[in-house]
């Protein structure tokens, strides 16, 4: 189907809106599937942490920067078709570990996988996209983030309550591996995308966001966001468990239709108040996320330590919104700091910053945290865990702000 008609747009969006919704449910399943994989496999909370963000972040961002060179350089699907197949082998994988060290591996698997799906497919809307719908494509796209950890949290504990965790991966990784050649028959690579693939790209894309003072601003306060925002997604299931009693499918729905109710949203309000901010200025691309993440932090402290579900519940619904508004706008900046032949590049070096920090250490964090408390606050040591961990949507919101008037000068149309 043709990219330069308004239905060939929406079908390409569609698609990687699938592929990306994959990438988040295994990416996420792990969070769910905790509690039973703790108790299996005699883990603590430091290892959990290791396993939902290190194991994975590892090579998940530093690989990201070599694929999406090789995209930008020959045909982005061709990347993201065999990425999507990876990552759902070794999420499949990861049902037949019988450890730390061999689950660890697999995770390890899932992010080389992943490593190759995401600067690609920014990449590749940005040039489908005109720009001024690209904030409002990006955020379409960024659906699959609460999609994908919904029907992970959904199905993931669904399955890990009526039969094992086990077979939670392993249903998650085939479902990924049957929609391989779906993609790879139907999504071709646009027209000028191919064109643009043989142009020289050398270590100038790196020079030209190093001299820019938005693109750090943007990639630590986004890296800041994730620390809590991975670690959060990660340890929030355990909190519902271990602080508000609740049971395995209990938790999956209230954190699956968390994630609906309060995460779609945010990703779509995010990108279409960031096209319209744009219209008078590049700050508003900095500044609406860097509001919403201050914003975010009374509300999630509020349901933190309240001590019934449901009050909980209510408390991150707009929160949880909130903490999803920056993907359109932050994404959709990343992409105008260089010249179109870098965006995948430029994508996977901001991923880079944000991934290595926010996924690789905030569940962790957040986890050797926990088990620091432990022996004075027993199962409340979660609690006080995620609660300190807010300070990070703090810092990111302050970042987000301050690189707001630098965009104007660092944009490139």
């Amino acid at each position: 189907m043709r990219t330069d008609t308004m239905a060939g747009r929406a079908f390409v969006l569609a698609m990687l809106l699938i592929v990306y919704t994959f990438n988040f449910l295994d990416r996420q399943v792990l969070g769910i599937l905790a509690g039973p994989i703790k108790v299996e496999l005699n883990l603590t909370d430091t290892q959990l942490g290791m396993l939902g963000g290190l194991a994975f972040a590892i090579l998940y961002s530093t690989l990201a920067i070599p694929f999406a060179w090789v995209a930008d350089r020959t045909k982005r699907t061709w990347v993201i078709t065999a990425s999507l197949a990876v990552w759902s082998g070794f999420t499949a994988l990861c049902g037949a570990a019988t450890g730390f060290g061999q689950l660890f591996l697999y995770r390890l698997g899932v992010g080389v996988g992943e490593a190759g799906g995401v600067a690609p497919s920014y990449a590749l809307i940005s040039e489908v996209f005109p720009p001024q719908q690209r904030a409002r494509a990006l955020s379409i796209y960024s659906l699959g983030i609460p999609l994908g950890a919904a029907l992970g949290v959904l199905f993931g504990g669904y399955i890990a309550a009526t039969i094992n965790w086990r077979s939670a991966f392993v249903a998650v990784g085939i479902a990924g591996l049957a929609f391989v050649p779906i993609f790879a028959l139907t999504v071709r690579e646009p027209v000028r995308a191919a064109r643009a693939a043989k142009a020289p790209i050398d270590r100038s894309v790196f020079r030209i966001l190093a001299a820019k003072p938005s693109f750090w601003l943007l990639a630590f306060g986004a890296a800041s966001s994730s620390m809590l925002g991975y670690g959060m997604g990660f340890w929030l299931p355990s909190l519902m468990k271990r602080s508000f009693g609740m049971e395995l499918i209990a938790v999956s729905h209230f954190y699956g239709l968390l994630l609906l109710i309060g995460g779609i949203p945010g990703v779509l309000i995010g990108g279409w108040l960031a096209d319209r901010a744009g219209r008078s200025g590049k700050s508003g691309y900095a500044r609406v996320p860097g509001i919403a993440f201050l914003a975010a932090v009374p509300l999630f402290a509020a349901g933190i330590l309240s001590h019934s579900a449901t009050l909980a519940f209510l408390l991150f619904l707009v929160p949880q919104g909130l903490a999803y508004m920056w993907l359109g706008p932050v994404l959709t900046a990343v992409q105008h700091l260089v010249p179109a032949p870098m965006r995948a590049t430029a994508s996977a070096s901001f991923l880079l910053i944000n991934n290595l920090i926010g996924v690789g250490f905030g569940a962790m964090t957040i986890g050797k945290l926990s088990d620091l408390l432990t022996p004075s606050l027993g199962d409340g040591a979660l609690r006080m865990a995620l609660l300190g961990s807010l300070v990070f949507y703090v810092i990111a919101g302050l970042l987000m702000l301050i690189a707001a008037p630098r965009l104007a000068n660092d944009w490139i149309d």
